[in-house]
């Protein structure tokens, strides 16, 4: 959980600092009070572009210094499995300007990062920003040590809901994937980086394959053989999470969210097959501008398991509370598994239910980590009780 939160220069925040407690952490106000906002800061102490996938470049608040920053302390902190797959941790210079991110602790003599990240003490500090020289640069910070975004996923996992994400079911296919990457985060960090290497070889391969006259046959060779290691991997990974997943799912019994069945549609395979299904579909794929078989090509297919028919077919109430559903049930795995729940991120949720699903959804919450929730009335959060944290904001 965060039990700290500063932002400075960050969207419509010149300088806000947030003491969250566990539980719920209700943020309420008018609309442009910047609750959103502050959700969005703290979606950014995960992999990824945040939940509005902004640039960065518009994070930085309006007549700032213009660079911006995002700082917190987690409580209690552990690292989730070992350093973590491809990450690289490097003891950060002093900035040459002024910048909102915090500087680097001193390290002990003959002490490595890494053992110093191992031995980290219960509170850790993890921030991220940009600086007015590199607006579009992101930087991101643990225990003061610059690393990169994909090593958050081993301290911390953020799911989020928000109103945009209401149609997901009738939307197009990158939508759900982008959905089921989340997810799958939560429970292999190492997914991070097979992703972010599947996609750094197929642009590139993509690139190659463009140029005019016959591409390198042996660069070509080499940059499938790197999407089948790493798309292989991100494949496997995401059916793992379906699997998982809908098993929670199928086993609940009735209750005021309808369960979800969840299905991959399109490619599957391991690396032997798509390296070769690379290799045959290099014509084809030169023809068409872009590479047509692999996991980019897969789309989460959700349905309403008690109807029996498809979530795009569902009424906007019954998607809501599919998706809901799904978190949920999504937010239970991951505590079950990796022993840390995670923090979740509720945009407007709880004026989209009836009063017994709201009241539901609160009980079901309950004691099961730390819950980010905004509205612009406090009686909607009336069921929560004392326990909550209660933040006023633009007040």
């Amino acid at each position: 959980m965060l039990s700290r939160l500063v932002l400075t220069d960050f969207r419509n925040h010149a300088d806000l600092t947030l003491t969250p407690g566990p539980g719920f952490v209700v943020l309420t106000g008018e609309n442009g009070a910047g609750k959103t906002n502050i959700l969005e800061a703290v979606s950014l102490l995960a992999p990824g572009r945040g939940l509005r996938r902004a640039a960065l470049g518009e994070m930085a608040r309006q007549g700032g210094a213009g660079g911006f920053g995002v700082a917190a302390t987690l409580f209690p902190s552990r690292l989730r499995e070992g350093l973590g797959e491809g990450a690289t941790y490097v003891l950060a210079s002093a900035p040459e300007e002024s910048a909102p991110l915090p500087r680097p602790l001193p390290q002990a003599e003959g002490e490595s990062e890494a053992q110093r990240l191992i031995q980290a003490p219960a509170e850790v500090d993890v921030a991220t920003g940009t600086l007015a020289s590199a607006p579009e640069r992101r930087i991101v910070r643990i225990q003061g040590a610059t690393t990169t975004a994909n090593a958050l996923a081993e301290w911390l996992t953020i799911l989020w809901l928000t109103p945009a994400m209401d149609r997901l079911f009738v939307a197009p296919a990158g939508e759900r994937r982008s959905f089921l990457d989340r997810l799958t985060l939560a429970l292999a960090p190492s997914h991070a980086h097979h992703a972010a290497r599947y996609d750094a070889a197929m642009r590139a391969r993509n690139r190659l394959l463009a140029d005019e006259g016959s591409p390198d046959g042996d660069w070509l060779s080499a940059l499938e053989a790197q999407m089948a290691e790493h798309g292989a991997a991100v494949d496997a990974a995401r059916r793992e999470t379906v699997t998982l997943l809908g098993t929670r799912l199928a086993e609940q019994g009735d209750g005021p969210f309808p369960r979800a069945g969840l299905t991959l549609e399109g490619w599957s395979g391991d690396t032997t097959r798509l390296q070769a299904d690379l290799a045959q579909g290099r014509a084809r794929d030169a023809a068409a501008g872009r590479t047509l078989s692999g996991p980019h090509r897969v789309d989460l297919i959700v349905t309403h398991l008690d109807k029996a028919r498809a979530a795009s077919l569902a009424s906007t109430g019954e998607q809501k509370a599919l998706l809901l559903g799904i978190v949920l049930a999504h937010a239970d795995l991951v505590a079950e598994r990796t022993g840390q729940p995670p923090v979740l991120l509720l945009d407007e949720v709880a004026a989209h239910l009836d009063p017994a699903r709201r009241a539901a959804l609160f009980a079901r919450l309950a004691g099961r980590g730390q819950v980010w929730m905004t509205g612009t009335e406090d009686a909607l959060f009336d069921a929560i009780g004392p326990q909550a944290t209660r933040i006023a904001v633009g007040r």
